[in-house]
């Protein structure tokens, strides 16, 4: 295994790595929409998706991946209620469409409204 670590995308904010390289595929942690140039957090649902969607894609390709590789996402958002307005922007960062998991939770880190994990094939 190999250890993904970039500056373009937060850093873990936890005892856990941003992702991780394996048997031909990269997985990442979940992406909260935290801007890693400054710390800031969008405050709508649908910039948040955006900055959650460019941090997997760069933990991705600091794997070596792209987007369009991946196979599996999984999301969570914090309201079902921001599913529309959160497919609208996830479209444009996945159009290959990959398989996927999307759950309302309880409660997110920061109290951020998504956050979104990846598989991907190299």
């Amino acid at each position: 295994m190999k250890v993904i670590s970039t500056s373009n995308a937060p850093a873990a904010i936890g005892p856990y790595e941003q992702g991780y390289v394996s048997n031909g595929f990269v997985f990442s942690s979940g992406q909260i929409p935290v801007n890693p140039a400054d710390g800031s957090i969008p405050e709508t649902i649908e910039g948040q998706a955006e900055q959650s969607c460019r941090n997997v894609q760069a933990v991705l390709e600091a794997g070596g991946a792209k987007m369009e590789n991946v196979i599996k996402t999984t999301c969570f958002l914090a309201d079902m209620n921001d599913f529309a307005a959160f497919n609208a922007v996830y479209a444009k960062f996945f159009p290959g469409k990959p398989a996927r998991s999307c759950v309302a939770v309880k409660d997110l880190p920061k109290s951020v409204k998504c956050e979104i994990e990846a598989i991907a094939e190299l």
